[in-house]
């Protein structure tokens, strides 16, 4: 975004600039809370995702904001920061090599070894749902009719309860739907205007979608996971944070589970047990 844009987006707010003392500030809560480092060159971005917001809820100045922001014990404007400042750029089968591997080779696995013929699989950042659908799609293609039989609903979180109020409509514009196979769309898809699609309901109530923080230190799952796709979050984290959800997930995966990252992202044979498969997957053994 060029900087005229940002200051456009900006004009008739009444705010004041964000100082470089107010960036430090929120950086720093953004880091501690959310585990997001954002550098001083994003301090015009970040300045302009939240000028209108600010300005529409009555703020005067950043500092205003941020003093409120600590003190407020509702969530509503952290949850308002979190919307703002995440980015949450998804679409249908982004990164297919994985949807292959997952069907071709994790799921014939999981169905051999998973004994008591409950999956569990989740999808951490999720964003407004195309990779989770996916994921229930492939999973509904895999089990067919034996889907009756096998507990395969998919866990899909994220920090922004914008995103997930997007994800849990399942609704998308035709144009997103394109990278599909066209049998998918029809048997997936339900047509509600003529440019909108909608999830059908099979597929809907398989995936459970829930509010969570990646960077919290205690996971409240009761059992591990088989499966967990966790991509193109890690590259918004320093190392010290990346590193150490990198050994979260690990714990909270299950012997032989798989891992899948983003393409632009690694995980490092010294800093982490997990054993590389292929590019951006890694597993537990």
């Amino acid at each position: 975004m060029s900087s005229a844009n940002i200051e456009s987006l900006k004009l008739g707010t009444g705010l004041s600039d964000l100082t470089d003392s107010e960036f430090l500030k929120l950086a720093e809560y953004i880091k501690n809370n959310y585990g997001i480092s954002i550098s001083v060159q994003k301090k015009q971005l970040v300045s302009a995702r939240l000028a209108n917001a600010l300005a529409q809820n009555g703020f005067k100045s950043y500092t205003d904001f941020i003093d409120k922001l600590l003190s407020d014990k509702s969530g509503q404007l952290a949850a308002m920061l979190v919307n703002k400042i995440t980015t949450n750029h998804t679409y249908f089968m982004r990164e297919k090599e994985h949807f292959v591997f997952f069907r071709k080779e994790v799921l014939p696995y999981l169905e051999k070894n998973v004994i008591d013929r409950d999956l569990r699989i989740w999808c951490a950042a999720c964003s407004t749902g195309e990779e989770s659908y996916t994921l229930a799609i492939i999973l509904s293609e895999y089990f067919g009719s034996k889907m009756l039989f096998w507990d395969t609903r998919v866990l899909a979180t994220d920090i922004s309860e914008q995103v997930l109020k997007t994800a849990a409509a399942g609704i998308y514009s035709a144009d997103k739907l394109s990278v599909l196979p066209p049998e998918w769309v029809s048997k997936y898809f339900i047509k509600i205007s003529h440019d909108k699609y909608r999830v059908v309901d099979n597929i809907k109530n398989n995936v459970i979608y829930r509010k969570f923080n990646l960077v919290e230190r205690n996971y409240p799952f009761k059992k591990k996971f088989h499966v967990i796709f966790c991509r193109n979050v890690m590259i918004y984290f320093d190392n010290e944070t990346r590193k150490w959800l990198v050994n979260k997930l690990y714990d909270n995966l299950e012997l032989g589970g798989y891992l899948f990252i983003g393409h632009s992202e690694f995980i490092s044979k010294d800093e982490s047990k997990f054993k590389y498969i292929m590019p951006a997957v890694y597993r537990k053994i």
